[in-house]
């Protein structure tokens, strides 16, 4: 009754707005999962709290959880797709997936390939250092200095971030994210700037690193899921994440990741 009632809403949406007339040609990515009976999610799997590939293969975090929670609503199984960040656009536009799910900043270059939903999480960047080094690393202008050694993932919202405001650091792009923190505790670069979800995350997780800027951000952006153009299947995620905020479960499961 539930899905059937987040359809009903969606369909409203797009014909209020813009009169959607599908031909049999071009039916809803909505009615393809429910006929196939699998949603299939793009993701990661490096970026945790969100998303990551865990020691059994299987898919964890924030997003992933919320991902179990979609398709029930649809009565469908779930498939993850595997894709990274430098091609996730590319995937996206190959029809690889159905949603693409796991921290994805909401940003216009990906708007102009698919359409995201709603905002579900606000975040920013904010930078992580080993512990004894956070106060040489507490502002964006002692980390813009000559011999400081910034290390990036490739291809994200992080790289961007560098390539606007790092002037002169020296850059180390990392092409394996599940290890790069680990490069970071060890002392092969002195600090990274990434999402303050993930610098929460990793400071819990390894007692050698610290957030340098505790409780402030460098930019601010909201999170959402990636999907094709497809006013309909976004009407219906809308509505989803609409109800997942109302019964408080979308920050129930940020804390329990979290806290």
């Amino acid at each position: 009754m539930k899905r059937r009632y987040l359809a009903y809403l969606a369909l409203v949406f797009c014909w209020v707005l813009q009169g959607c007339q599908f031909s049999k040609s071009d039916v809803s990515t909505l009615d393809k999962v429910l006929k196939r009976g699998i949603l299939r999610v793009g993701t990661t799997g490096d970026y945790p709290p969100f998303t990551y590939l865990n020691d059994q293969l299987a898919y964890e975090g924030i997003d992933i959880e919320l991902a179990h929670n979609l398709a029930a609503t649809l009565d469908a199984e779930i498939q993850f797709v595997p894709t990274t960040w430098a091609t996730l656009l590319e995937d996206l536009q190959d029809d690889k997936f159905d949603i693409a799910m796991g921290g994805i900043s909401k940003k216009l270059v990906r708007q102009q390939v698919g359409l995201f939903s709603v905002g579900y999480h606000l975040g920013g960047k904010t930078p992580i250092a080993k512990c004894e080094d956070t106060i040489r690393y507490n502002s964006l202008e002692k980390i813009d200095q000559v011999g400081v050694r910034i290390i990036v993932n490739f291809g994200g919202t992080n790289q961007d971030f560098i390539k606007k405001n790092i002037k002169k650091a020296t850059v180390q792009i990392h092409d394996d994210n599940t290890t790069i923190f680990q490069q970071l505790a060890n002392g092969k670069a002195d600090v990274m700037i990434t999402d303050v979800a993930e610098v929460l995350f990793q400071s819990k997780k390894n007692p050698k690193l610290c957030a340098a800027m505790p409780g402030e951000l460098l930019d601010k952006f909201q999170m959402g899921y990636l999907m094709p153009r497809d006013l309909i299947w976004k009407a219906y995620v809308d509505e989803w994440i609409a109800h997942q905020m109302l019964e408080n479960k979308i920050e129930k499961i940020f804390s329990a990741h979290l806290d």
